[in-house]
């Protein structure tokens, strides 16, 4: 029914009583029903239901493995689910077990031949995750098994390198001493690398070949050598006049990369070449804000405050020189003797106007000693030493005459008309 035919038929509801009124309702409702069933018979069939929601097979192994549930891990390794399957970050259902400390289901991988010697994006085998934690159990297992005890990081360092529980590490040395592993061998092969970059360098160089080539991240042969503490490779570089301060795409330098990864002595050398301490990256971050080695953070520090020293001293002796030019008096001349310095006509002999003023200075004291001969007494004697000593002028030679009289009552040399006050007449000049 629709809403008028129940408008019409309002009215006569009003009329019905209560029992009528139940018995229609009860009758329009089967009515309603019967023909929801008509019309739920006359639809086509729904569509079929979406399947239920599968995950991949190997995603199911690793998620088994890192929750230690060794029954499901089990029962998809005999559903033929590859046992050395790998995340995003390289690590294996035997890499997951180790972490989680799990000894029963590392067992059970290695009885399903999983790689033991797998390695994830960090170069890590799951003998240096054992390692790492201390965990002794998993570590002679592992051992047991054929581990490698040669196998190297990203970092260059073995199980033997990492492990820092005792008890642990002399399991892993006890092993390398029965198969035969010398410290010699160790240091070969961790040199290894190194060496073969340096052959590459030298022979890239030899074929004509840039050593500034960069990989899709902007970085350099010395960002690699920086950060992986290729000491020989660095120098080389460098001595190729590769610049030392290169940046790649986040702004990096090699001194950031050897920061970062904690190379003291790759930092020193780029410090001996002109490196940067200060230089920052695009996030503005200088290499002792990269740093996370306590070693080197130190090493940065010194080398900071040596530069500082250096720059102070630097222009410490560049003001000093600044003044001594302003104080330093004119080099010494021809004309500089004993610290005295004589004019042109100083060398060229008295001028007029001198000779004249020693000419009435000396008639001066002539007058004055004609005075004092008056004034003596007769009978009274003279010194015979005034009379008998002649003096001599600046050459050692004898004044006579008039030039005696000058010489003995003026008290002056005649050869250079000083008095022997003024302390400037040579020494050998005897004045009575």
């Amino acid at each position: 029914m629709d809403h008028d035919d129940l408008m019409r038929e309002l009215p006569s509801l009003e009329l019905m009583d209560r029992a009528a009124r139940i018995r229609l309702q009860r009758e329009r409702k089967y009515e309603q029903l019967r023909q929801h069933e008509i019309r739920e018979r006359s639809l086509k069939s729904p569509p079929p239901r979406t399947p239920r929601l599968k995950f991949d097979l190997e995603l199911m192994l690793k998620d088994a493995t890192k929750h230690g549930n060794c029954f499901e891990v089990e029962s998809l390794l005999q559903a033929g689910v590859n046992p050395n399957t790998q995340n995003f970050a390289g690590l294996t259902p035997i890499h997951e077990c180790v972490i989680a400390g799990n000894e029963q289901l590392l067992r059970l991988l290695l009885r399903y031949k999983a790689d033991i010697n797998a390695q994830d994006v960090d170069l890590s085998t799951p003998l240096h995750l054992a390692a790492y934690g201390g965990d002794r159990e998993l570590v002679s297992i592992l051992i047991a098994n054929g581990a490698s005890l040669l196998a190297m990081d990203e970092d260059g360092n073995m199980p033997c390198h990492i492990c820092e529980d005792k008890p642990t590490r002399s399991v892993i040395l006890s092993a390398m001493a029965e198969q035969g592993i010398t410290v010699e061998m160790v240091e070969e092969i961790r040199e290894a690398p190194e060496k073969k970059m340096l052959e590459d360098m030298k022979s890239l160089r030899q074929r004509g070949k840039s050593l500034d080539a960069r990989a899709p991240d902007g970085s350099t042969y010395l960002h690699v050598a920086a950060a992986n503490g290729y000491y020989d490779v660095a120098a080389f570089l460098l001595r190729c006049n590769m610049k030392h301060s290169v940046r790649d795409n986040d702004l990096w330098t090699p001194m950031h990369a050897a920061a970062y990864w904690g190379q003291p002595d790759l930092i020193e050398l780029l410090c001996d070449n002109g490196g940067d301490l200060d230089a920052v990256t695009r996030t503005s971050l200088t290499p002792i804000q990269l740093c996370v080695d306590d070693v080197t953070r130190s090493v940065i520090n010194n080398l900071g405050q040596k530069e500082k020293r250096r720059r102070t001293t630097v222009r410490d002796s560049r003001r000093q020189s600044k003044k001594k030019r302003n104080i330093e008096t004119a080099p010494q001349s021809a004309f500089v003797r004993n610290g005295r310095r004589h004019s042109f006509r100083d060398k060229s002999g008295p001028s007029l106007a001198q000779i004249e003023a020693k000419r009435e200075h000396n008639d001066l004291l002539r007058s004055w000693g004609k005075e004092e001969d008056k004034d003596v007494e007769p009978g009274q004697s003279t010194n015979s030493s005034d009379k008998t000593k002649k003096p001599l002028d600046c050459q050692g030679k004898e004044v006579h005459g008039s030039q005696e009289t000058r010489a003995t009552k003026g008290g002056k040399c005649f050869g250079c008309f000083r008095t022997d006050a003024d302390k400037k007449c040579c020494w050998s000049c005897t004045i009575s």
